[in-house]
């Protein structure tokens, strides 16, 4: 029985479903080609790896689509002497891309466990300018910034302002903002005490654990 090529699915990856969705950074590109997907999901699941699908790890943590978190990323102008803050950075796929962009990335996590194995398969993919640490998602990572650009992996219905608060001025915060079926890829943009927005493309995330709207009290 042959064995599944994951250098090959990778490449697949990267044209059919990246560069045709208008991802023309080089050097995201390159992280995405260099960078071996099938390693930060679980064993059972990494033939779908490469799928143009959202990986459910069954722990409140996705992998988002490949043509989403490129795009979210390309669409946060990250510059290589900039400090990222990965949120919810799962089993540590997105900072393994990320810290090839950027001059130093923060993985946040909200469990031992997760951080613990998030740190393993970077150390086992080489990463030396990234770090994962626990906290709350809502509260960020205020310790270890401020951050040029925040990232989040899923979708919110509202942004915590801590997030904003930890944005460095002309800082970016790129998120999926969902308030029915489909998401908006949102970048926020600090300026000063102001912060603007701009949606740039539509995104199917599930909402992260505790970031749903909360229902409506009726009398």
């Amino acid at each position: 029985m042959p064995t599944f090529d994951y250098a090959d699915a990778r490449e697949t990856m990267v044209e059919c479903q990246i560069r045709t969705a208008d991802v023309t950074d080089l050097n995201l590109l390159a992280a995405f080609r260099r960078t071996a997907r099938e390693r930060f999901v679980p064993q059972n699941q990494a033939p779908l790896a490469y799928a143009d699908a959202v990986v459910d790890y069954g722990d409140g943590r996705v992998l988002l689509r490949p043509r989403d978190f490129a795009k979210l990323v390309q669409s946060a102008d990250i510059r290589r002497n900039e400090v990222v803050l990965d949120i919810a950075c799962a089993r540590g796929y997105s900072t393994a891309i990320l810290s090839q962009i950027a001059d130093t990335v923060v993985g946040l996590e909200t469990e031992d466990e997760a951080v613990n194995r998030a740190t393993d398969l970077l150390t086992d993919a080489g990463v030396l300018n990234a770090a994962v640490v626990k906290g709350d998602l809502k509260r960020g990572a205020s310790e270890h910034g401020p951050f040029d650009v925040i990232i989040v992996n899923g979708a919110v219905s509202s942004v915590p302002e801590s997030w904003f608060a930890q944005l460095a001025n002309n800082g970016r915060l790129a998120v999926i903002v969902k308030d029915g079926p489909i998401g908006r890829a949102t970048v926020f943009t600090k300026s000063g005490d102001a912060v603007g927005d701009r949606v740039e493309f539509d995104a199917h995330a599930p909402f992260l654990p505790g970031f749903a709207p909360q229902p409506a009290f009726a009398l």
